[in-house]
């Protein structure tokens, strides 16, 4: 599992080809093993993330869903007010589908943004085959795709593999900088008079 796609972990090789970047939230555990770590970027976690009821490759999926949905209309389905407010619409809020989508993307989202993991497309038996089965999908050749045979539409003008010119320039103009974690003091508790309360124990208890 990636456990956080996003659009900044998605970006196009040289010959524009679609790769996948930033493992490190990754996990790798067999069909039958499911985490329980709160993890990935709000705005793409799954409902079974936030509630904490354990996830397994069925999270993705709804990543795929959400990417989907955004590359589409815009912006995620759920977003607005803080990161509370957004894990609160994501477990709650019935999803909004555009009138101006067509039936096949329709179909296509409400199967992979269904709440219910056990229920949602690409869970089932068949895996991902469900998935490249839709509709939506009709005119793809996999086999071609996976081989890299499929010209794609874009591809990225670089100067080298060191260029950075198709990169937005808040970030390639950032400041280096280096700032290494002090290290702790010995025997000290740096949760001395605090409590925590799991936030998804406030969704269950709603």
């Amino acid at each position: 599992m990636h456990r956080d796609l996003k659009p900044e972990n998605i970006l196009l090789d040289g010959d524009g080809h679609v790769i996948l970047t930033d493992f490190g939230l990754a996990k790798q555990f067999d069909e039958n093993t499911r985490s329980n770590s709160l993890c990935g970027t709000v705005e793409y976690m799954a409902p079974e993330i936030i509630t904490g009821k354990g996830h397994d490759k069925a999270a993705d999926w709804w990543s795929v869903g959400i990417l989907l949905f955004e590359m589409l209309t815009g912006k995620p389905p759920f977003t607005g007010g803080n990161r509370d407010k957004i894990q609160q619409k994501i477990v709650k809020e019935r999803m909004k589908l555009p009138k101006f989508l067509s039936s096949e993307a329709h179909s296509l989202l409400k199967g992979l943004l269904h709440k219910d993991a056990c229920k949602r497309l690409g869970n089932g038996p068949g895996g991902s085959e469900e998935i490249k089965r839709c509709k939506w999908f009709k005119s793809i050749n996999w086999m071609k795709l996976e081989a890299r045979e499929i010209q794609p539409c874009f591809r990225p003008e670089i100067a080298g593999k060191h260029c950075i010119a198709n990169f937005d320039k808040r970030w390639t103009d950032m400041p280096l900088t280096f700032s290494p974690a002090s290290s702790p003091k010995t025997n000290a508790n740096p949760f001395t008079d605090f409590n925590y309360i799991w936030p998804a124990a406030t969704l269950l208890s709603e």
